[in-house]
């Protein structure tokens, strides 16, 4: 589970709460009803944060660029989707799939003492 934020179209911060699979790339997927605000705000301006865990004390926080797919490319992430979250919406018609490239990435570990925060600038691997 992460938090996916956008902004609306007057520039409003958004944020909700979603299922997040990985692919060996590194790309986040995701699915939302297919009417959602997300889904427009990412149509209009693709750039999105996505904040990963905590539970643990460690968290992942990600920026990239969004995109919805379609088609075979949807196929595919419904695939992928589906094999980390068996028995998902994901395939669902009034669904809608995402698929978010990362660009930065920050790692923070509160665990240790101080805390621990790397990052750096994300060149993702070919799908």
């Amino acid at each position: 589970m992460g938090v996916v934020a956008t902004a609306s179209p007057s520039g409003k911060p958004e944020a909700a709460l979603v299922g997040i699979a990985v692919s060996d790339c590194g790309e986040l997927i995701f699915d939302t009803p297919a009417e959602a605000r997300k889904l427009t705000n990412i149509e209009r301006n693709d750039r999105v944060a996505v904040v990963i865990g905590w539970n643990d004390g460690i968290s992942v926080q990600v920026e990239g660029r969004a995109r919805v797919v379609n088609d075979d490319e949807r196929l595919r992430y419904e695939r992928l989707y589906a094999s980390q979250f068996p028995g998902s919406r994901v395939s669902h018609p009034c669904f809608a799939v995402a698929v978010v490239t990362p660009n930065w990435v920050r790692r923070y570990d509160a665990t240790s003492d101080p805390a621990q925060c790397e990052h750096a600038n994300w060149l993702p691997g070919p799908a």
